[in-house]
């Protein structure tokens, strides 16, 4: 029998598409200092509304949550998202010279609609692991890529320095880990037939964060 976690098997079977994200010159951008700030606006309008729900995926969790302390973790990561972290990301588009009523007119890319959707339809029709499954490639993805940006040298910018010291940041990486160990838990003696459910779920929410670095490199529209 495998001594293989589940989360390092995931990651695994999604080793190109993370490799490509970190090969994707908006992250590259990013990590020298060089990325257009007309690009990552349009990344930072449309995280905006990705937050709004990714954190009505937190709120499926605190239902779908196997007891009282995981319900509360994820209870206080909604608030947190919803109040904290929307608010911070409020002040900090204004260093690009965009303000709250530029984010609350902006509509979702097709790019991010799709993402979106596909997460919330997880939630709802999938089961508790599956649901861990989308939800883990942007967490975990977002601290691997601080930390690998943060091992070269910080960008001059210290627009973009500011963004990779925080998906670096130690709080961050313990949020990871933590992620990756409660679905190692959730898919702990499911059968072969639903762990390969959650692994699918896991690489197309992989996929689709490689499609948002890419959508926000394009400055992807709706074509009419």
């Amino acid at each position: 029998m495998s001594t293989t976690s589940a989360s390092t098997r995931f990651r695994k079977a999604a080793g190109a598409i993370w490799e490509a994200q970190h090969a994707h010159p908006f992250v590259r951008g990013i990590g020298d200092g060089s990325l257009d700030p007309a690009r990552f606006g349009c990344w930072l309008r449309q995280d905006y509304l990705y937050l709004v729900d990714y954190g009505r995926l937190f709120g499926a969790a605190v239902m779908r949550a196997p007891d009282l302390d995981t319900m509360t973790r994820f209870a206080d990561l909604l608030r947190m998202l919803l109040v904290t972290e929307m608010g911070l990301h409020r002040s900090y588009v204004a260093g690009f010279g965009i303000t709250e009523a530029d984010l609350l007119a902006e509509t979702k890319a097709p790019t991010n609609q799709a993402y979106t959707d596909f997460l919330l339809r997880t939630a709802t029709t999938g089961d508790y692991a599956e649901l861990l499954g989308a939800m883990l490639p942007c967490i975990w993805g977002y601290s691997e890529l601080g930390l690998r940006l943060a091992k070269q040298e910080l960008p001059a910018d210290e627009r973009y320095r500011t963004w990779i010291e925080m998906y670096a940041s130690e709080d961050y990486a313990q949020l990871s880990v933590w992620a990756q160990r409660l679905l190692d838990d959730a898919c702990a003696g499911l059968p072969e037939a639903a762990l390969r459910r959650v692994e699918e779920a896991f690489i197309t929410s992989s996929r689709w964060e490689l499609a948002f670095w890419e959508m926000a490199w394009k400055q992807e529209k709706w074509s009419v």
